[in-house]
């Protein structure tokens, strides 16, 4: 694909999200949805990172029903010290009494260390098979089909997860603070004072909106620099096969390390939205 075409349109096909929309015309992919605006689905995020979900359900809830209390095999094993490490952070890190919040931490440390785990896969393969498939199954060119492989990689993926942990915060913190004391703690922190009320307003609501986006814009920054460096080696010919592996083992680093921030955030946010002043 590389030789085909430049560099630069190389690199921008391998950033593209597969996208679908709806237009009077009907249901259109890819450039015939540039103008769609909101209502785009980038459905190759949307299939990744579902299907990466059920297959993290699928081996945990496999491990969970082959589970034995005598000697336990490999799998059994290594789902066990993932659950255990979870918990200890857990223990350690959130003050609260709530049974949601350790499921919830290994759900997200597993799913988005899967979704990271994608950045390995060599940057052509998939691209190049999905536009096989869409050149010799509906006639397609392949340069008109986008496949990203990386759900972290898009800006509405971790969005969405750091919003729907921005959601428990406010749930929580109205659940155990009440709307008066969630009130009292935006407008009388950290200046306990009522004509400093406006600045406390102010100082908590920006505390309070910047946890989503920096869930959000970190997961995605990281991943996104990653996955363009696996590009950028790509296009270097025969330069890239010294290049890509030391690069692959240190982005090991790279997505392990982004899960877990991800989870200690969440863990540490949830835990502040349960104490109450």
């Amino acid at each position: 694909m590389a030789s085909e075409i430049t560099t630069s349109e190389y690199i921008k096909h391998h950033l593209t999200n597969a996208t679908m929309c709806s237009t009077d015309q009907g249901i259109a992919f890819n450039k015939a949805c540039a103008d769609a605006g909101f209502w785009a689905w980038h459905v190759d995020t949307l299939a990744w990172s579902i299907g990466l979900g059920i297959l993290f359900l699928w081996l945990f809830r496999s491990a969970a029903k082959k589970a034995t209390t005598g000697v336990p095999g490999k799998w059994q094993a290594f789902v066990e010290i993932v659950i255990e490490f979870v918990n200890d952070n857990v223990r350690d890190s959130f003050h609260g009494r709530n049974n949601l919040i350790a499921p919830l931490a290994l759900t997200i440390f597993v799913w988005v260390f899967l979704m990271n785990l994608m950045d390995l896969v060599p940057v052509d393969v998939l691209p190049w098979l999905a536009g096989q498939i869409g050149h010799y199954g509906f006639g397609m060119d392949p340069h008109d089909v986008y496949m990203k492989v990386v759900p972290t990689t898009d800006l509405n993926l971790t969005l969405a997860l750091a919003l729907g942990v921005f959601f428990l915060i406010l749930f929580y913190s109205i659940k155990v603070k009440g709307v008066g004391g969630f009130t009292k703690e935006l407008t009388m922190q950290p200046f306990n004072h009522w004509a400093f009320i406006p600045v406390n307003f102010i100082l908590e609501s920006v505390t309070l909106l910047a946890r989503p986006f920096s869930l959000a814009l970190r997961l995605f920054g990281n991943l996104y620099a990653g996955e363009l460096i696996f590009i950028l080696i790509a296009t270097l010919g025969l330069w890239q096969l010294p290049l890509h592996f030391p690069w692959a083992v240190f982005h090991i680093l790279v997505i392990v390390l982004q899960a877990f921030i991800f989870m200690m955030l969440t863990i540490v946010y949830l835990s502040l939205a349960h104490e109450d002043h």
